[in-house]
């Protein structure tokens, strides 16, 4: 079967766009900018896939889309604008497996992933990276779980934010090790690994593309990844799964989610759109450079993966103890 390429998906998706079946509202869509919203503070891996994408679907699409970060409330706040926001393809969210564990974080939400949202597209996945300020002593996970336990909590281990995959893994770590420290949230991955940077916090657990830079430039150090296998990205840091820990793996995915009642046509030609610009070989090696998997699955199988999600985590965050503090 050949492979399609960027202008045939692109066509497809445009030509489901003028279908019949599709109620349009005045004029073909898209006919205003879009926006895209980041449910985190500028710097991190979901603000770098939004922007990335952002850029691309501006010259794919004919219309300006706006990257709009909107943190807070362990991304709660973007969640719930895009959830009650107009299905008409206008309003997108990078959305991530934080979508589908704040129902089991958070005991009150103004929104049901599963319910809510229509999935897009699936556009990467990343595994989180053990980071430690250079000041610290530890060289390796073991050491840096001996000295969590020799300071009996005062040890800082900051996250992207309450109910983030940084958070769940740091409390499924705890469990396994019987090691404790004082969780520190952020507003996203980008003020953590600064702050990090700069001392003011011990180590933490975060999307890798969001620290692979100040990893590079040995402004902080990697101590484990937590994929099953080694990333191409630090093939000399070890997983959590060989430094200890067998069958330990938690790998978030990112993609771009819309409003629930958003037109099938607009979907699939934004699904269309998506997919062809991770294709390319300049957005596909962007995204490498920076720790990314790129993945670029559709509204199909990251529909089924969302669901799958949202049924995972609630015994997932039961037995890792992991709440909002």
């Amino acid at each position: 079967m050949p492979v399609p390429t960027r202008r045939g998906l692109l066509a497809a998706g445009l030509a489901l766009a003028s279908a019949p079946a599709w109620a349009q509202p005045a004029g073909a869509w898209p006919d205003r900018p879009l926006r895209l919203i980041i449910p985190v503070a500028p710097g991190g891996s979901l603000d770098i896939i939004g922007r990335v994408l952002a850029k691309r679907l501006t010259a794919t699409l004919g219309q300006t889309v706006v990257a709009e970060n909107m943190a807070g409330a362990g991304s709660n706040i973007a969640f719930e604008h895009v959830a009650k926001a107009r299905p008409d393809g206008y309003t997108l969210l990078v959305g991530s497996d934080v979508l589908a564990i704040n129902p089991a974080i958070f005991p009150k939400l103004g929104y049901d992933p599963a319910r809510d949202f229509v999935a897009v597209a699936e556009a990467v996945r990343a595994p989180q990276v053990l980071v430690v300020r250079n000041g610290l002593e530890a060289r390796d996970l073991p050491g840096f779980l001996a000295l969590a336990k020799e300071a009996e909590g005062r040890l800082t281990l900051a996250s992207q934010g309450n109910g983030s995959l940084g958070h769940l893994a740091g409390a499924l770590l705890a469990t396994a090790s019987g090691a404790r420290w004082t969780h520190v949230p952020y507003r996203g991955g980008g003020p953590a690994v600064v702050d990090l940077a700069g001392g003011h916090v011990d180590a933490l657990l975060v999307t890798l593309p969001a620290a692979i830079e100040q990893i590079r430039g040995d402004r902080i150090r990697a101590l484990a990844v937590t994929s099953a296998t080694r990333h191409p990205a630090l093939p000399d840091v070890p997983t959590v799964a060989e430094s200890g820990f067998p069958g330990f793996e938690v790998v978030t995915w990112q993609g771009i989610v819309a409003p629930a009642g958003t037109p099938a046509p607009v979907v699939e030609t934004l699904a269309a759109a998506i997919t062809a610009a991770l294709a390319e070989p300049e957005v596909a090696g962007q995204l490498r450079a920076q720790a990314f998997e790129v993945t670029g699955t559709g509204p199909g199988a990251f529909g089924e993966l969302l669901r799958a999600e949202v049924k995972r985590w609630p015994e997932v965050v039961r037995a890792a103890g992991a709440r909002v503090e």
